[in-house]
């Protein structure tokens, strides 16, 4: 349901959505380009647990200049991801 959510609202704010799943177990909820045209991968966790193993591994082979990070956690900053609280995915 918080995909379904963050799906609606990056959509709503014009973004163009994609997915990234490699060889593995790794997916990425969504990537979208920005207005510079760099791709930005967002992951969604609505679960206490928190950890972004597949961001993390997507950051390692891409290397984006920017993460983002969805959760029920406040706005915060580390290892070069962004933590956006769910409600602000407006902000996105």
């Amino acid at each position: 349901m918080a995909e379904n959510y963050v799906c609606q609202q990056l959509t709503a704010n014009g973004h163009i959505l994609y997915t990234w799943h490699s060889d593995g177990v790794a997916e990425i909820d969504f990537i979208y380009q920005d207005a510079c045209g760099k791709l930005i991968p967002v992951e969604v966790k609505s679960a206490d647990n928190t950890q972004a193993k597949s961001l993390a591994a997507y950051i390692v082979k891409h290397k984006p200049e920017q993460a983002i990070k969805l959760s029920t956690k406040n706005f915060g900053f580390e290892n070069g991801i962004k933590t956006v609280p769910l409600y602000a995915t407006f902000c996105v």
